[in-house]
């Protein structure tokens, strides 16, 4: 495989796409690159060819010898293979039986009250706040942080701790760091599981993610510890960096948030162009070819890594107009920020209730909410595999 260029790409700005990734999409559908350790790997731009390979079968996250495959980075939560090659198939079908009913459309609606309440409550202590106030660390932190807390089980009250792990597991640089926070964390995970069965029973009223996987026939203690703390990083990490990033870009085009506080009736609409539009990041979702195959009309290898760069697929030109501008009135073909098909991620309509509450109640309550920095003042954490913001200065 001929390599010549290496993750990450340069990036000028938050909100501004790097301009090798945007030369390399114009000239075709797939590239040979280096990932940011060095490793051989094909990145995937184009909106047709990563939408269909997010739900082939020939690419999985499983390696027949891992020891040898391409890295992504250091991180031992995503830098590398995960899972056993010959079960990764039954064993993603069995994970997703198991918690698919705690994101049914039922438990979202019950569920929503209580984001409405913890939402209403942190921008209260918000207002109370002297401006400039930091949006990161009063909202964006906080709230998903919180909805999982209730959603799993996991006592708010251990945020802190859990929160350090998560972010330690997500270190794309410092493989030992990674690996501490990994095992603390699923040491925390055995910990609560241990603690429902104990119990004997399942809570009161709705039933909590990890109580029902504890109780639950067939599940160990390991699988059910597994996928708690799974479902605890990829239900917080992931909506605090879209709740960041949903305000940068509404404050740095303020015409579109002016447009939202008009007409709040496209708060669901605004919500699919927040979904699309940030560009953090880089280098896309880490697959492994199962078997030799082609993609747009290039030889992949069994083995090869694939990097699907679902980022840049949001933004192909060929199936969105001006892709490139934020624009929350859009209405064209569906993102791929959640995946496709039987890889759709299942805490979608989570994240979706989140992020319409918080900007439905951020308009009402703060029409004059603008940025208290320049949008280029505003910084990301490059060590995390969600590249999140440090801070979000705001002012009203």
């Amino acid at each position: 495989m001929t390599t010549a260029f290496q993750l990450p790409f340069e990036q000028p700005g938050p909100l501004q796409p790097a301009p090798l990734l945007r030369r390399l999409q114009e000239q075709g559908p797939i590239h040979p690159i280096r990932t940011a350790v060095g490793d051989p790997a094909w990145l995937v731009t184009g909106y047709e060819q990563v939408q269909a390979l997010l739900d082939d079968d020939r690419l999985g996250r499983s390696h027949r010898t891992p020891e040898t495959a391409s890295r992504t980075g250091k991180s031992a939560l995503f830098g590398g293979p995960q899972g056993g090659f010959d079960t990764e198939q039954a064993d993603h079908r069995r994970m997703r039986a198991l918690l698919q009913p705690h994101f049914s459309p039922k438990r979202m609606r019950a569920l929503r009250p209580r984001v409405e309440a913890l939402t209403s409550a942190l921008l209260d202590e918000l207002a109370a706040q002297e401006p400039p106030a930091d949006l990161h660390g009063a909202l964006a932190v906080p709230l998903p942080i919180a909805v999982i807390c209730e959603l799993l089980g996991v006592p708010y009250d251990d945020r802190a701790q859990f929160r350090t792990w998560t972010q330690a597991a997500a270190d794309v640089t410092d493989q030992a760091r990674s690996e501490q926070g990994l095992a603390e964390l699923f040491g925390y995970g055995q910990r609560l599981v241990a603690r429902r069965r104990r119990e004997g029973r399942i809570n009161d009223g709705e039933t909590d993610v990890i109580s029902r996987l504890a109780m639950t026939e067939g599940v160990s203690d390991d699988e059910a510890a597994m996928m708690g703390m799974f479902l605890l990083f990829a239900g917080h990490e992931t909506t605090v960096v879209a709740i960041g990033m949903g305000v940068l870009w509404l404050l740095a085009n303020p015409d579109q948030w002016q447009a939202l506080i008009a007409d709040p009736s496209g708060i669901d609409v605004a919500v699919e162009e927040i979904l699309r539009a940030p560009r953090l990041g880089g280098g896309g979702i880490p697959r492994y070819a199962r078997t030799s195959m082609e993609i747009a009309g290039v030889r992949i290898h069994e083995g090869d890594l694939v990097l699907l760069d679902t980022g840049a697929a949001n933004h192909d030109a060929r199936v969105y107009t001006e892709p490139y501008r934020f624009d929350i009135a859009r209405r064209e073909a569906g993102h791929l920020s959640f995946g496709h098909g039987a890889r759709y991620c299942i805490g979608a309509p989570l994240a979706r209730l989140e992020l319409g509450v918080v900007f439905s109640q951020l308009i009402a309550r703060f029409p004059t909410l603008s940025l208290a920095v320049g949008v280029e003042e505003v910084q990301v954490d490059p060590r995390l595999l969600t590249a999140g913001l440090t801070a979000l200065p705001v002012s009203w």
